[in-house]
């Protein structure tokens, strides 16, 4: 059966063909997956794609199609996913816990999670007729819907807050040949106008206020939960800035223990950063304000003061007995060294994951014997001006090497 489109606000229904995002009563449009399997059967023929998967080109994305685009038709596939959990004694030890693993999306084809979500909204869009798409950005989204738009054949408009995007982010969108424009304000900003912009000009947008974003990030979840054995961990830590993730990974577990496919449900924590951190000043009043905030953090790609997936991610907070935390600038580089150091790497916002992880053991909220699996968003050459050290000029003489290696 085909999945339909939901308002999460009010209900209304639509088919799964609409290209709108967002209901007249200004709820945001979730899908609804209903796949044929359950339970040991449909972990069955998921276990069996890990494999091998010719009809889903290898993905790690497609592997999981029932629960997010099942139908006949063509995939916009790189391919994405597949991406590594990495165990590293001395991150764990930093952290605080003993069962620690680092889900690396900084694996994914353009650098970023953002390819799970682009495959599924580009190839939804292709089959529903879209003949543009647009997003804002700070970086990683424009990167992944130029690479996608690119191999659908479709133009792609970028809506960017001026100087504020890392150079290696807006390359990569340039050189897949997007047309980017500079917006003279902050990333909020743009997403008003890439979405009126999209309302009024017949662009399709393709920022988490898609629902079909937000089913492509499922997987991040399902894959990690499938290299586990179906067996969750007790915490999955994720950077949050739009929450389009904190949503995402709380509909894929609700999702997971309803089909059967997992027996519990993991806690999720989202952590912002601190000069970025609406939702985490939500969380501290139990959700009954929504605040905006004026966004400013060295972690470029959750520079966001307003984000669009709030209610959705409150929910998966909620559904999930989740946390919310805030860690500051100093704290995400100290984690995004320890990351480093262990000769993984990761762009800047990635590593307040690992921040938040540390901050939640030192107040008792995650516990040291506790399983954790940490998301690290981004790749380390994202945004490589956040590097630590610097070279060592030395003249042509072995006896300067010499004295280099003596100071190792």
């Amino acid at each position: 059966m085909s999945p339909r489109l939901v308002c999460g606000t009010c209900g209304l229904r639509l088919p799964r063909g609409s290209l709108r995002l967002q209901c007249s009563c200004g709820g945001l449009l979730e899908a609804h997956p209903a796949p044929s399997l359950r339970g040991v059967r449909l972990r069955a023929a998921f276990d069996r794609r890990r494999e091998g998967d010719p009809a889903g080109e290898g993905s790690g994305v497609w592997r999981f199609r029932e629960l997010l685009l099942p139908g006949r038709g063509p995939l916009v596939s790189h391919p994405e996913g597949n991406t590594n959990l990495y165990r590293r004694d001395a991150v764990a030890r930093w952290a605080g816990v003993a069962d620690l693993a680092l889900k690396h999306e900084g694996e994914n084809p353009t650098g970023s999670f953002k390819d799970r979500g682009m495959t599924v909204a580009v190839t939804q869009a292709v089959r529903a007729g879209a003949t543009a798409l647009a997003c804002a950005s700070t970086g990683n989204t424009s990167a992944s819907l130029a690479a996608y738009a690119a191999q659908a054949g479709l133009p792609a408009l970028v809506f960017m807050p001026r100087a504020k995007v890392a150079a290696g982010k807006l390359a990569q969108a340039l050189c897949y040949g997007a047309r980017v424009l500079e917006v003279r304000s902050d990333f909020d900003e743009c997403l008003r106008l890439a979405r009126e912009a999209s309302d009024e000009l017949g662009l399709t947008l393709l920022n988490s206020v898609n629902p079909w974003r937000i089913e492509g990030q499922k997987t991040i979840v399902l894959e990690l939960l499938q290299q586990r054995g179906w067996e969750p961990p007790d915490w999955i830590v994720v950077p949050a800035g739009n929450l389009g993730n904190t949503a995402a990974f709380g509909k894929a577990l609700r999702e997971a223990r309803e089909l059967g496919l997992i027996s519990r449900l993991p806690r999720l924590a989202a952590i912002q950063a601190a000069g970025a951190a609406p939702f985490y000043h939500s969380f501290r009043a139990g959700f009954r304000r929504r605040f905006r905030v004026r966004a400013e953090t060295i972690a470029t790609a959750i520079r966001i003061g307003d984000p669009v997936s709030y209610e959705r991610a409150a929910r998966a907070i909620r559904q999930t007995r989740g946390v919310v935390a805030a860690v500051s600038d100093r704290e995400i580089l100290s984690a995004k060294a320890v990351v480093d150091g262990a000769g993984i790497g990761c762009e800047p916002a990635s590593a307040a994951s690992l921040a938040g992880l540390r901050q939640l053991v030192r107040r008792g909220i995650v516990g040291p014997r506790d399983s954790v699996v940490a998301v690290l968003t981004g790749h380390l050459l994202k945004d490589p001006r956040v590097a630590r050290g610097a070279p060592v000029v030395i003249a042509p003489r072995v006896s300067e090497v010499e004295r280099v290696l003596k100071d190792l």
